[in-house]
């Protein structure tokens, strides 16, 4: 790329005040670096105030013949200056394609261990969780003529179970109410002293198309008192989902004050 020689005693068309179309060197030099994959730029001035050669630094983003009409378009476009592809010359660095793998790896290895803090601290507390909250284990119904009905209840916190008896009438709705009690006294031998569960009552609805229990909990630990509800569909039996009812009705608010 050149430009006629100027007249003796006048300055070159490139390094005069705003240059032929309004180039410098300078301006120049900022476009070209700004180019897809170029890390640097310089170009050197000619004796006679031409441009002489264009040195570029580039990334291994971008193909060096893909710099080269790089720099051709763009000289073109802002300055209507064409330029001698042989004048071009690109050296690439693999220095920066490091860095960067360096950072996605730094990166990758923060957020790898951020998600493995994270699991670690998941698993404790659903490992809290369980070891604290209360897991249906079984419900057995006897029946006799002499003493009715005596629903058992097994339940299961962590490692240990607890078993409660209720006694009473024989009858589908006294089965319910039974294995309901059996449940609260299951619950208060698993949380200890303190903790006082009485049932207001249950319930076998229809609703939906489906049968469902539905019970009704007096809670109280220290002077926090509150009427508690639960409910479950039956699936297997009237006293399994009378059993799962109560937990439904119990886990969550004895947690919360257990923790008070």
């Amino acid at each position: 790329m050149s430009a006629p020689t100027p007249p003796s005693g006048q300055p070159s068309a490139f390094t005069a005040a705003g240059g032929a179309g309004g180039f410098t060197l300078r301006r120049a030099e900022e476009l070209l670096a700004s180019l897809p994959g170029v890390i640097s730029a310089r170009i050197v001035e000619s004796s006679d105030g031409s441009v002489g050669d264009i040195h570029l630094l580039t990334s291994a983003d971008v193909a060096p013949k893909q710099t080269v009409r790089n720099v051709e378009s763009a000289l073109i476009a802002h300055f209507g200056l064409r330029v001698d592809h042989r004048k071009v010359s690109v050296a690439t660095t693999v220095e920066s394609a490091r860095v960067r793998a360096s950072q996605e790896a730094d990166a990758q290895e923060a957020a790898s261990t951020a998600a493995s803090a994270a699991a670690r601290e998941a698993s404790r507390a659903i490992a809290d969780a369980s070891r604290r909250r209360l897991y249906f284990e079984d419900v057995e119904v006897r029946r006799s003529r002499q003493r009715g009905a005596l629903c058992r209840v097994t339940l299961r916190k962590g490692d240990e179970t607890f078993e409660a008896d209720a006694e009473g009438p024989e009858g589908p709705r006294s089965r319910v109410e039974l294995a309901a009690r059996a449940a609260l006294a299951a619950i208060v031998q698993a949380e200890g002293e303190g903790l006082s569960l009485s049932l207001e009552g249950a319930k076998l609805i229809h609703a939906f198309e489906h049968e469902f229990i539905f019970v009704a909990v007096s809670a109280r630990v220290g002077r926090g008192q509150a009427l508690l509800t639960g409910s479950c569909e039956v699936k297997e039996s009237p006293e399994t989902a009378s059993v799962l009812a109560v937990l439904d009705a119990t886990n969550r608010w004895v947690a919360v004050a257990k923790e008070r």
